[in-house]
């Protein structure tokens, strides 16, 4: 595979603070205060004394809707939790805009949004209340009147109007996915790493929100995403076969 980034990932010199690249959702901007690009190199997980994959090198870059296929055990969650710093256990380097991931991992953190395969939602929560909670969790600001707006318009934008103060253990399950994907609309990050997201929502939820990925990597955004669902044709989208 042709490099997409500089194939020779070099070092920088750390900042003290986490530098967000600032992504505006709403004009879909992207100030291009970096040139976007996870890198993996000679990557190796194993689990249970089985090689999930080896010598695996990747580059995913600004503009692009990664598509990480392969058969059920093929290690598709194992590698995004590698990729979204959640797992530690595998052999290789990974790097973050040319710099090793060790050295500019708050960096990287603030850049990233991930949703897992299990919504991660709080029952006894509102939709409402469990955004808010996602923005404390995220270090944003959630207590004042204008956060709640943002909230009440990402929870109308993924269908839920009406349900904002409903517990969301009295929701479907398709809702329950809906509430984890408007954080997409709340939390604006550069980098989106996905894992079944399409899981649970019905056919027009599945339309609007290959339609958001579309727009998302338009503006400059990386999108890496394991789904079962077929994803549409697009200029936009790579795949990645494990297995």
């Amino acid at each position: 595979m042709t490099p997409r980034c500089d194939p020779a990932p070099h070092s920088v010199s750390g900042e003290k603070r986490a530098f967000r690249v600032e992504f505006d959702a709403k004009s879909m901007c992207l100030e291009r205060l970096l040139s976007l690009c996870l890198q993996a190199r000679q990557l190796s997980c194993e689990r249970d004394d089985r090689s999930l994959f080896k010598g695996l090198d990747l580059d995913i870059c600004s503009g692009e809707i990664v598509r990480i296929e392969g058969p059920n055990g093929s290690g598709k969650t194992s590698l995004l939790k590698i990729l979204s710093g959640q797992l530690s256990d595998y052999e290789g380097e990974l790097f973050w805009n040319g710099a090793e991931m060790r050295r500019v991992r708050e960096h990287f953190l603030a850049n990233l949004l991930y949703l897992g395969h299990a919504p991660g939602i709080k029952s006894g929560l509102t939709p409402l209340e469990n955004l808010a909670w996602y923005q404390a969790l995220s270090g944003e600001s959630s207590g004042d009147p204008r956060s709640e707006e943002l909230r009440l318009d990402a929870l109308d934008q993924v269908g839920l109007a009406g349900f904002e103060d409903v517990p969301a253990g009295q929701l479907s399950a398709g809702q329950q996915r809906r509430v984890a994907l408007a954080r997409l609309t709340l939390t604006p990050r550069a980098l989106w790493v996905l894992d079944e997201p399409f899981t649970a929502i019905d056919r027009d939820g599945v339309k609007a929100l290959e339609r958001k990925l579309i727009r998302h990597a338009q503006a400059g955004g990386c999108v890496l995403v394991t789904t079962h669902h077929e994803l549409t044709a697009s200029s936009l989208l790579r795949r990645i076969a494990l297995g």
